[in-house]
């Protein structure tokens, strides 16, 4: 934790900023390991300070043994911050804008520093993921592709949307998962077209294909994979975008290397579905990097100016969306290596038939 907290003040530092307000939970575990979002953070080149309530106190001394611990009166004490801050000799203090309500920015507003908006630079810290964060990334996918793969002995026809994403869920915590990184979205028949279907109702059907997206969380680190599966055999328009959906995806994985431009690499996938006809019907990026949070950088699409750097992590999940017919989407999660890429998931990408 000590050497992220030196990172971020290194990030900072050429900004003119010479301390940092740490507010949201994601950063908060990231740079003390405190697995709580009531606390606070403060951090500048000689101290790193967690404040924190009563409720917390112990559990802060245990996970942020790197970490100064000032028990607060209240979740949020602004005095008592303002307290520190003046004993830090913090001037200019970056902030993450991104994540404060009103509310919260207004508590803090009055502090006896000068608040910078730092969001982006503040998460990118953790772009390049460390050898200990791969391995929880690594067992993450493990526990979905474990949980996916008997999920598959028990799905059927005449089950509900809802019945799967509740199995799969039990699917995952059984497999040893912490919680899911995301809600499960399950879309069956048309409403495979809803790139994130909510669960409902609707009883698969034969002839179905099954848009399945799901992960979970290993020490809070995130899975983030998409299968698509046939219930009987489809129609031949069904089979026909499946194989384009597939084709997109190999050619963005055989592309894939470390120092390239994640917009070129949308542009691979994006490629093979607008030159089969269905551009328009691909609306969405070709992927996202993922860690302690389920989307984070860098960002693979068509605006990106992303570099895929070696330890960074980036999703390949191309999708066609056909609205009244239905919809497929196949993702992996990847994390680029300095010679290559290591592909997390090992899950089978051909069309299974239920």
């Amino acid at each position: 934790m000590k050497q992220r907290c030196e990172k971020l003040i290194g990030v900072l530092a050429p900004l003119g900023v010479d301390g940092a307000l740490i507010t949201s939970k994601t950063n908060i575990r990231y740079f003390s390991g405190f697995t709580s979002d009531e606390a606070v953070l403060l951090i500048n080149k000689d101290r790193r300070v967690l404040l924190t309530d009563f409720r917390y106190t112990i559990q802060a001394k245990e996970q942020s043994p790197d970490f100064e611990i000032i028990e607060t009166s209240r979740a949020i004490a602004t005095e008592e911050i303002a307290a520190v801050i003046r004993e830090m000799g913090i001037r200019k203090c970056a902030f993450e804008d991104g994540y404060l309500t009103v509310r919260a920015f207004n508590s803090y507003k009055d502090l006896p520093v000068e608040l910078v908006p730092h969001t982006t630079e503040i998460d990118r810290v953790r772009l390049v993921k460390s050898e200990y964060e791969i391995e929880c990334l690594k067992k993450a996918q493990s526990i979905a592709d474990a949980a996916f793969s008997e999920l598959l002995t028990v799905i059927r026809e005449g089950m509900t949307e809802k019945e799967v994403a509740n199995e799969l869920d039990h699917l995952l915590r059984k497999h040893g998962a912490d919680e899911n990184s995301f809600d499960t979205i399950v879309g069956s028949g048309p409403n495979g077209a809803l790139c994130h279907a909510t669960p409902g109702p609707r009883k698969l059907q034969k002839g179905d294909l099954v848009v399945i997206d799901f992960g979970c969380k290993h020490m809070g680190y995130c899975s983030d994979m998409t299968r698509t599966v046939a219930i009987g055999e489809p129609c031949d328009e069904l089979k026909k975008i499946y194989g384009i959906v597939l084709e997109a995806q190999l050619a963005a994985l055989d592309a894939l290397k470390p120092n390239m431009s994640a917009k070129e690499l949308d542009g691979v996938a994006r490629g093979v579905i607008s030159k089969a006809g269905f551009g328009e019907c691909f609306g969405h990026s070709l992927g996202h990097g993922f860690g302690l949070d389920i989307h984070e950088a860098p960002y693979a699409s068509t605006r990106s100016a992303d570099t895929l750097l070696p330890g960074c992590t980036i999703t390949v999940e191309p999708g066609i969306y056909v609205e009244g017919l239905g919809g497929v989407r196949i993702e992996d999660d990847c994390v680029l290596t300095e010679d290559g890429f290591i592909n997390l998931a090992h899950t089978t990408k051909e069309m299974i038939v239920i």
